[in-house]
């Protein structure tokens, strides 16, 4: 007989009714259509995975400008939020909750995955170290257009439009990507944003588009349909923030008056992200540790012990462990990841890890 975790409780909220304080975080799989249209097989990759409190999907644009990579699935178009409904209702029917996360890359997207050939539209124009995946192999980054006012208008109208296509396609909710080097990070950062302007020069102005997109998309669908992910001090991408918290604390602070239903906090950095906002957030926590080094159920049973998080979000351990609570609970042993198929095309590596209760794996 195990010990009842405290990760295996129920968790109730005025926003969220979930069978355990589990999340599923979310991961780019790379398995969508080069017409941003989901994989045929994503509705049994969630589904296996549906025993999870909350499943927080791949990222997905909100508009072309915002595409990732060739193979990124989006939420910009009425098609693909149909594409999206057998997903939604696989997870539902298996007693699953699931949220679309709505992640645009700014300087990290590519002419090559525009239908117009843009150039990728940035704070400033700051091209971004390193190399990117093409249709056809990989190429440099280029330097971004820096974004009028009348992109950054466009860009939060795409981000409610989005949000609503993705209520409509069945999602209980959206989460806006903050974090890990893009759109909003990059705003956020010290040395991608360089402007003088209200979308630049101090704290207050970096964290502005932050702020407008998630009061945009709580209009559009109910605050308690949207959450918030943030990486505060996360080099990833190229981003440097010599003082992390002078942006956090202020963005916290704005947009807990709203009622989101929830706060995600990924802490990747020496800055404590999860200790020095958690008393600044009056809502629902969600918290994870450094996404390079797993998080494992100890910390997780910690940080709630803690009182750092309410739910906490676990990443690869989910694709390889499609029924990570059930081996949480009975004290099964993890399969590991084969990280050579994280981010290949096809089923193997996706749909093919078995469950405890299985006798083969479905290939």
């Amino acid at each position: 007989m195990h010990e009842q975790l405290n990760l295996l409780a129920p968790y109730c909220s005025s926003a969220l009714d979930l069978s355990n304080r589990i999340a599923m975080a979310p991961m780019s799989r790379a398995r969508g259509s080069l017409t941003g249209a989901p994989h045929p097989r994503t509705s049994l990759y969630y589904g296996q995975r549906a025993s999870a409190g909350l499943i927080i999907t791949e990222g997905l644009w909100p508009n072309a400008h915002g595409r990732g990579g060739p193979w990124i699935p989006g939420m910009a178009t009425r098609e693909q939020s149909d594409a999206w409904k057998p997903v939604t209702s696989t997870v539902h029917e298996a007693g699953g909750k699931i949220f679309a996360q709505l992640w645009h890359v700014g300087r990290l997207s590519h002419p090559t995955l525009h239908p117009d050939g843009d150039t990728p539209l940035a704070p400033s124009a700051v091209a971004a170290p390193g190399l990117t995946h093409l249709e056809h192999g990989k190429g440099a980054f280029v330097t971004p257009r820096a974004m009028t006012r009348a992109d950054i208008d466009r860009t939060v109208a795409d981000y409610a439009a989005s949000a609503r296509l993705a209520v409509a396609a069945g999602f209980d909710g959206v989460e806006i990507h903050g974090a890990n080097g893009y759109l909003l990070a990059q705003f956020m950062s010290d040395n991608a944003n360089l402007r003088t302007d209200e979308y630049g020069g101090g704290a207050h102005g970096r964290i502005r588009l932050a702020i407008e997109i998630t009061e945009a998309v709580a209009d559009a669908v109910g605050a308690g349909r949207v959450g918030l992910r943030i990486s505060p001090g996360n080099p990833e991408n190229g981003l440097h923030q010599a003082d992390p918290a002078a942006t956090a604390r202020p963005l916290v602070d704005a947009v807990d008056r709203l009622g989101l239903a929830y706060l995600h906090i990924s802490e990747k950095s020496a800055y404590p992200a999860l200790a020095d906002l958690r008393p600044r957030w009056h809502g629902t926590l969600i918290g994870n540790y450094d996404p390079a080094q797993p998080t494992t159920r100890e910390q997780g049973e910690r940080m709630l012990a803690e009182g750092l998080a309410d739910i906490v979000s676990y990443g690869r351990l989910f694709i390889a462990n499609p029924d990570l609570p059930l081996r949480f609970a009975t004290g099964a042993p993890l399969a590991p990841v084969d990280e050579s198929t994280v981010y290949i095309g096809g089923t193997r590596g996706y749909v093919d890890y078995p469950a405890l209760t299985d006798t083969t794996a479905d290939a």
